[in-house]
């Protein structure tokens, strides 16, 4: 095989690819050996067939399937050998061909740019520890005991209030009779929750233990038995305990309850969940700082392809008319785009980062988890459209190549309180509102749509948003 290159212009070229016809010959006698033992021709043992008589049976069918082989063998091998990487499809253009002939072809490729990206590992951005006040780790603990249930049995002439938790034993009569699911064992009621049936347990404020109450109640339109939906019933209760409320007392078994060492173990464990409410929100502003810098590096040419084929993306869904208004705002968008994706994907590939099967898998779960109730749906969703799966391959790819691309640059570490980070994601917050209300109004100038006539919506591009403040900590 023979490569030249040819009519170099900017990032396009030819490749004139030359391959004699010996070589090709000896393709498709390869092709006949493979052949030979699965035909069967009458007067021929399998496997006993002469080559002529095959070449004049199946030459042309042979034929067709060596020289699209050949043709993609030999157009990979010339890029790897010119070290070209392809911006999209290559276009081909055969010049000779046919049986015992030279194969002559020209590849025409236009060139993916050359990219530095030697200033990634010097690229500077803000990186945040948010410092949390052991009053703020304290607060939390507070709330999350006073959520905790503490129950104390109080003595036998103490009446019940609301807020009690009363426990008892019940059997249920509707005109007399009892029904299916009319008895209960140590049924526990808060009194004042009114979860039970509606007016149930204010009936049962001021009672004792050991003391018995009929309490009347209305049974609901979803109670199981059709027949005596809004009929009322007599409840004949037992009342086997009355307990109140404690503060619960803020040591080291109520942190041993919680899964902690201990309550200075709690503290740490707590002081680092309020931490990571931020960590994920203030590192995005840092990802956003990063890819910022690159899109000040300067790439000399952008494939008009690859422009053409994001400004067809970045105008889905508009009319003609309001695409040609936009396009120079879309053409700027898309070698910004194009350009910052080819130096990610340069320092990935230079650093071998790699996308496993279960990065992608954990990444699925990852969504799974925020879509409680849903997860059949996100299954079946990535299960037929392979293409999104990609998609969050590609994800997960670009995450991993920030990150690294964050170790090796030069990070200004700056220790702020929950107070200071608050604010730093708020004017985020502030910053990306205002700068989608000016695309808004941008959009709505362009737009050539009137009252009478329906166009198709634009579609809005996606931005990536600053997470909103948790405010109540995980228990685990």
């Amino acid at each position: 095989m023979k490569v030249t290159v040819e009519n170099k212009k900017g990032l396009n070229k030819d490749l004139k690819i030359f391959i004699d016809k010996e070589t090709m010959n000896s393709y498709m006698d390869e092709k006949y050996e493979e052949i030979k033992g699965s035909v069967n021709l009458k007067g021929f043992r399998p496997g006993k067939v002469p080559k002529e008589i095959l070449k004049r049976q199946f030459g042309k069918a042979v034929f067709g399937e060596v020289l699209d082989k050949v043709l993609k063998e030999t157009s990979t091998k010339a890029l790897e050998e010119k070290k070209i990487k392809p911006a999209g499809q290559p276009k081909l253009d055969l010049k000779t061909y046919g049986e015992d002939k030279d194969l002559e072809y020209v590849l025409s490729v236009t060139e993916l740019p050359k990219v530095e990206i030697k200033s990634l590992e010097n690229i500077k951005f803000d990186e945040y520890t948010v410092k949390i006040d052991d009053s703020e780790t304290d607060k939390r603990i507070k709330e999350i005991a006073k959520n905790q249930p503490n129950f104390k049995e109080v003595s036998a002439d103490t009446k019940a209030k609301k807020g009690d938790l009363v426990s008892l034993d019940y059997k249920a009569t509707v005109d007399g009779k009892d029904f299916k699911g009319s008895e209960g064992k140590n049924t526990q009621l808060t009194l004042g929750k009114d979860l039970f049936l509606k007016g149930f347990d204010e009936q049962l404020i001021g009672v004792k233990k050991d003391d018995e109450k009929v309490v009347e109640a209305t049974l609901p339109e979803n109670f199981p038995e059709k027949e005596l939906v809004n009929k009322k019933a007599k409840f004949n209760c037992k009342i086997l305990s009355v307990k109140q409320s404690e503060e619960v007392k803020i040591d080291d078994s109520f942190a041993k309850n919680l899964g902690a060492k201990d309550l200075k173990d709690l503290k740490t464990l707590i002081s680092k969940q309020i931490n990571d409410e931020y960590k994920n929100s203030l590192d995005q502003l840092s990802k956003n700082q990063i890819l910022k810098e690159i899109e000040k590096i300067k790439v000399d040419e952008v494939p008009e392809n690859l422009i053409e084929e994001e400004v067809k993306i970045l105008s889905q869904g508009m009319s003609e008319e309001e695409a040609k208004k936009n396009k120079k705002d879309f053409v700027d968008k898309a070698k910004t785009r194009i350009k910052t994706g080819l130096i990610l994907n340069e320092f990935g590939e230079k650093n071998q980062v790699k996308v496993t099967e279960q990065e992608v898998q954990a990444e699925v779960q990852k969504q799974l988890r925020m879509m409680p109730g849903q997860e059949k749906m996100v299954m079946d969703f990535y299960q037929k459209n392979p293409s999104a799966l990609a998609s969050l391959r590609g994800t997960v790819y670009e995450e991993k190549i920030l990150n690294l691309i964050k170790e090796k640059g030069k990070a200004n570490k700056k220790d702020i309180s929950k107070d200071e980070a608050e604010k730093i994601l708020k004017e985020a917050h502030k910053h990306d509102h205002s700068h989608a209300e000016e695309k808004k109004e941008t959009k709505k100038k362009s737009s050539t749509t009137s009252a009478k006539e329906k166009k198709p919506a634009t579609k809005k591009a996606k931005s990536k948003p600053v997470a909103k403040k948790t405010k109540k900590v995980s228990k685990k």
